[in-house]
């Protein structure tokens, strides 16, 4: 029989249905060779109101100097995914892999019933890396060990996915996480489905996130945003930096939501910055004047 998901530590909200994680609250651990800030309690770190979010148990962001790194130290019932952002770093494990993880890869290692591994920077360069973890659907699982290249564009690029769609892999967790480096005041559609929680993670750059909510068009009334096949609608050619109306769309989905209107801002996410947010909420995201580089989780 299946073992229920594990999901220790359920996410809390304000009364907006938010949870915001400024980059300067993060943990934070240093020595002689590591830099590391850490977005919920880890190692030494503890806080009850910061153990996780959902199954998201930790987002690490790791700053590790050339010729050093954590030797054979073991895991077990907990997915981990290392996004390398520059450097390269070697990975052995016991399940016989032995591996270079170089900037623009990414790495899943199931932990399942038990793994012993080690994480070393072997070059001469220092190497920056974000390593999460995620608890799995159940104890006792098979380990497992993927790493990929990913070229990551404008739009969202799928990194994590349950079915290993649009060539991201699987781990033992319905959950999809995306990344995307976003170009200058470009906005960028929330593919994260309604019933699901959300977590946005901030590598460089900034973005603006705001609520939307649906607008009521009148039976037989076209939308005040509806275009022509291949026309930019008015809303997105108006210097008005507010944009009332515009259409919504996640990533590579199909527009059946209707045209929205854009409300408060909920937030202005910067390097390091976290915002999560409760199933049902609906947003948009619009880069900063410097673009913006992030990850956007959906977790169930």
């Amino acid at each position: 029989m299946a073992s229920a998901p594990i999901t220790r530590h359920p996410p809390r909200f304000d009364q907006a249905g938010l949870t915001y994680r400024p980059a300067a609250a993060r943990f934070h651990s240093q020595n002689a060779w590591l830099d590391s800030w850490h977005s919920f309690s880890f190692a030494g770190h503890y806080d009850p109101d910061w153990c996780g979010f959902g199954p998201l148990r930790v987002i690490n962001e790791d700053h590790i100097q050339a010729g050093n790194g954590f030797g054979m130290h073991p895991h077990a019932d907990m997915e981990i995914i290392t996004v390398m952002l520059a450097g390269e770093l070697r990975h052995q494990d016991s399940i016989g892999h032995s591996e270079s993880l170089r900037c623009g890869e990414v790495q899943r290692m199931s932990a399942g019933s038990g793994i012993v591994h080690s994480e070393t920077n072997s070059s001469t360069a220092p190497c920056h890396l974000l390593q999460i973890w995620i608890e799995p659907s159940g104890r006792g699982l098979a380990p497992g060990y993927e790493q990929k290249p990913f070229t990551i564009d404008r739009g969202w690029t799928l990194l994590i996915d349950p079915q290993g769609q649009e060539g991201a892999m699987a781990i033992n967790r319905p959950v999809r996480l995306w990344r995307a480096r976003a170009g200058a005041a470009q906005v960028l559609g929330c593919p994260v489905a309604l019933d699901a929680q959300g977590w946005i993670q901030m590598i460089a750059g900034e973005i603006i996130a705001s609520e939307i909510a649906s607008v009521e068009t009148p039976a037989g009334q076209k939308p005040a945003c509806e275009t022509a096949p291949g026309q930019t609608p008015a809303s997105e050619a108006s210097p008005d930096p507010l944009k009332p109306v515009r259409r919504f769309q996640g990533e590579g989905e199909a527009d059946a939501r209707g045209p929205i209107a854009v409300g408060p801002i909920m937030g202005v996410l910067r390097q390091g910055d976290g915002l999560g947010f409760a199933p049902g909420k609906r947003i948009s995201l619009e880069a900063g004047d410097q673009g913006a580089d992030l990850l956007l989780f959906e977790l169930r």
